[in-house]
């Protein structure tokens, strides 16, 4: 039911359009413009957060199933409607959008000076199409705001990028639209089958096996670009170097959420036996994607190409833990995905800090820089040590879950994810050492500016979510262990319930 009598999850989703539509009634000159474009973004965006905390404060930790729903009649003749809600798995994320939204708009404040009034209006349609994906609860409608999400992501990567932006954003593009593509014919499957795109009801259809493999395949093809799951993973890294700071933010802290996101709403939930069938490959492109990943991260020589594989080499846990089909494996990965979108956010930002002086992210460039920028070393310090998993930091909590998961399936399962906890510290420290530490040779970096107090507030949330999360997880983990328990318990009741349809059908044919 909707919060204190109003459709929360309706403002939160449009909110940001109402934003855009003042941004473009302004008129004046061009400095005119571009100050209230700033301002009026910021102000949104806040006015949205602020929103999204109702989330918080009206939570109710028993219920495992979808709050806040709200519905209203759209093409009622094919059972498509507009239906809104949130649950345990998803109601975080949009939180983490909501958050990461304002901080984008206050890094760019004095980084974009190029068509301002057109990047703001970016960031705030991207925000909408973001929250309404993770709020959808009828199949058309996710698949709407999920496709949604390329346009403005495009854009931002393609007008206000790198020297190859271009080549980057339609890269980005093509890749992750071509797998969709599967989607939707999936989605139509379903239809068809179901004769209804309502999510709450599709999670309760028993699809027949052999069509739940290949409903699982296209949905994968589509997902795993967006995780992105190793070897569909190659347009990350070159959509990061072409970025600029704030389109990396939200791509790291929220785009590729949403692959494993799709993986638990409907692949693991709706497609329970082709899901148990596919696990063994799921694993393995998982340890692969963290192995190799991590090796050709120790290799780079530009920092944003250095994150972009340890996000490669992290989302690999994420998808290790979905598809162990156990209570603390999924808890973990959720945890792990939340963290992650926190923590790559903030060094993707401390990149950004270097870039905004410099312009150039290449390692080689800098060294010493503690001697100048102690604020900005003890920073990158702290982000350093939660990539990699420092106990007391977010990213603990969710690997450790992680391992537990696996362990419960099988030892070298465990064995292989936890190789990620192991090369993790080699090419992070290894980045903060080459920047950090070392005699300041270098004579351009004799004049570099610590972090600016603008800098400073662009870091403060997440450094206290990052703590937050790391000192006391229960606070984050009651949004989801009664949903994630229920998810797990109905999963192992349709695999029981299979089991004599298939011994039927044998016994039958023989």
């Amino acid at each position: 039911m909707n919060a204190a009598g109003f459709p929360v999850l309706s403002l939160i989703t449009w909110l940001p359009l109402v934003g855009c539509g003042v941004i473009l009634c302004v008129r004046g000159d061009e400095a005119t413009v571009a100050a209230n474009a700033r301002w009026t973004a910021l102000w949104t965006s806040l006015i949205v957060l602020a929103l999204s905390l109702v989330l918080w404060a009206d939570w109710n930790p028993n219920d495992p199933g979808f709050q806040f729903v709200e519905t209203a009649p759209w093409l009622p003749d094919y059972g498509v409607g507009y239906k809104m809600g949130v649950d345990g798995i998803s109601v975080l994320f949009v939180l983490l959008t909501t958050l990461l939204t304002p901080i984008c708009i206050l890094s760019s404040w004095e980084v974009i000076q190029r068509y301002v009034r057109e990047y703001m209006i970016t960031f705030l349609v991207l925000e909408t199409m973001l929250v309404g994906m993770f709020c959808a609860l009828d199949f058309v409608v996710f698949y709407v705001f999920f496709e949604g999400v390329l346009i403005p992501m495009f854009l931002i990567i393609g007008v206000w990028g790198g020297e190859r932006r271009v080549y980057s954003a339609f890269k980005f593009f093509l890749y992750t639209f071509t797998g969709s593509v599967l989607m939707l014919l999936a989605l139509l499957a379903m239809w068809f089958y179901a004769h209804t795109t309502d999510i709450t009801v599709l999670l309760h259809t028993r699809f027949p096996a052999r069509m739940q493999f290949w409903l699982f395949v296209a949905l994968m093809a589509s997902f795993a670009v967006k995780v992105p799951m190793w070897p569909v993973h190659t347009w990350l890294p070159d959509a990061h170097v072409e970025a600029p700071t704030a389109g990396s933010v939200m791509l790291a802290g929220v785009l590729l959420k949403m692959g494993a996101y799709g993986f638990l709403r409907f692949s693991m939930p709706m497609l329970p036996i082709a899901s148990t069938e596919l696990a063994p490959l799921m694993y393995t492109l998982s340890v692969v994607a963290v192995i190799y990943t991590a090796y050709v991260a120790l290799a780079q020589e530009d920092m944003k190409k250095l994150i972009a594989y340890s996000s490669v080499a992290h989302m690999g846990i994420v998808t290790v833990g979905i598809f162990t089909f156990d209570v603390q494996g999924i808890q973990g990965a959720l945890f792990q995905m939340l963290s992650h979108g926190v923590v790559s956010a903030a060094l993707f930002l401390v990149v950004g800090v270097l870039y905004d002086r410099l312009h150039t992210h290449e390692i080689a460039r800098f060294n010493g820089l503690v001697d100048r920028m102690p604020l900005y070393a003890f920073i990158f310090l702290l982000f350093t040590l939660a990539a990699i998993g420092l106990p007391g930091t977010s990213g603990f909590v969710g690997e450790f879950l992680v391992m537990i998961g696996a362990f419960h399936v099988n030892f070298w399962l465990a064995l292989l994810t936890s190789m990620g906890m192991i090369l993790g510290p080699m090419y992070m420290l290894y980045l903060y050492r080459r920047i950090i530490y070392g005699r300041l040779t270098k004579i351009d970096l004799r004049n570099i500016l610590d972090l600016s107090p603008r800098e400073v507030a662009v870091f403060a949330p997440l450094v206290v979510v990052t703590m937050w999360m790391g000192v006391y997880p229960t606070s984050f983990t009651r949004f989801w262990e009664a949903t994630v328990s229920q998810m797990v318990t109905q999963h192992q009741q349709a695999l029981l319930l299979t089991k004599p349809a298939v011994q039927l059908a044998e016994a039958t044919h023989r």
